[in-house]
């Protein structure tokens, strides 16, 4: 009987389910930074020091925070999520998918793989939906400030993580990810995976994805200048869908979600057919073999006779 009753439905964070960065909204303005001023200081910081990108916006968020005199502390960054603004009809999203996967016999998992802040996401009102968060993170110390980074998740550094949900597998299991695992074994099929994302960060698990069987779909703010970045996207073979940040029911958004998630219901009992029939041929092939026993034993005995 097939399992492929599981689907993973995988979201980066940033301009994919909220309006803008984590950062942008509490956190940059207590450092006493515009969004703007701040990410362009970051990203100077992290060129001049031949830094990782990521790793440096860590560095430099505390460096930024010890030159304001701010404790950036595990539940100040957690408490910093309070005012993200989400796309319009995200909160009601999660629940009203997955009622739509019952009525189709599928169980639907949410994730999120984001280059920001994972205590900032544990803040968030949408984190109960998410099985899992893989996200940046620290290592506190005794004064439970930051001093060290826990995990970095860059833009390629996304892919291990699709790799370790394909496999049930946790954040901190690093050496299993790349261990053999029949594809029979894997919870939750490639093919089994939509991922969303807003842009050429997203491109490397928008790929593995798509290349992989699944869908990948690049949202973009509605009515703006991002639908050319989405649509690039799709003309270069890189996703399968552009589509407006409309969460809500009825939206482009919703309806091409709903229109997969009954491809892979009809997929599924197509299988289950197919191993119906299997076992017929089987059954077919057993009663022949049976036949040509009897037939050769029928004739041994007449040879004797």
């Amino acid at each position: 009987m097939p399992k492929n009753n599981k689907v993973a439905l995988i979201y980066d964070f940033d301009e994919t389910l909220s309006t803008t960065y984590m950062q942008d909204y509490i956190l940059i303005p207590a450092l006493g930074e515009k969004p703007e001023t701040f990410w362009a200081k970051a990203n100077q910081w992290s060129k001049d020091h031949c830094a990782d990108q990521i790793t440096g916006t860590m560095y430099y968020v505390q460096h930024a925070a010890r030159e304001k005199g701010l404790k950036l502390t595990k539940q100040f960054l957690c408490d910093s999520a309070k005012s993200i603004t989400y796309f319009a009809g995200v909160e009601e999203w999660f629940d009203r998918i997955n009622d739509y996967g019952k009525k189709l016999g599928l169980h639907i998992e949410h994730y999120i793989i984001s280059s920001g802040f994972e205590e900032m996401i544990s803040g968030t009102s949408i984190r109960k939906h998410f099985k899992d968060v893989f996200g940046c993170s620290y290592v506190y110390g005794d004064d439970d400030t930051p001093i060290w980074p826990a995990r970095v998740v860059n833009y390629s550094g996304k892919t291990q993580f699709i790799a370790k949900i394909n496999k049930g597998l946790g954040k901190t299991e690093d050496r299993a990810v790349n261990e053999y695992m029949p594809d029979e074994l894997r919870p939750i099929p490639y093919k089994q995976m939509i991922y969303f994302g807003d842009g050429m960060t997203d491109i490397p698990c928008m790929k593995i994805v798509k290349n992989n069987g699944g869908t990948s779909i690049a949202v973009y703010r509605p009515k703006s200048n991002q639908r050319h970045n989405a649509i690039q996207l799709l003309t270069d073979n890189r996703v399968n869908f552009a589509l407006p940040a409309d969460y809500r029911e009825d939206s482009e958004l919703d309806h091409v979600v709903k229109t997969i998630l009954n491809r892979m219901a009809t997929e599924r009992d197509l299988d289950i057919l197919k191993v119906k029939e299997n076992h017929k041929k089987k059954e077919v092939s057993s009663s022949r073999m049976k036949l040509s026993e009897r037939l050769s034993l029928l004739a041994k005995k007449m040879t004797k006779k």
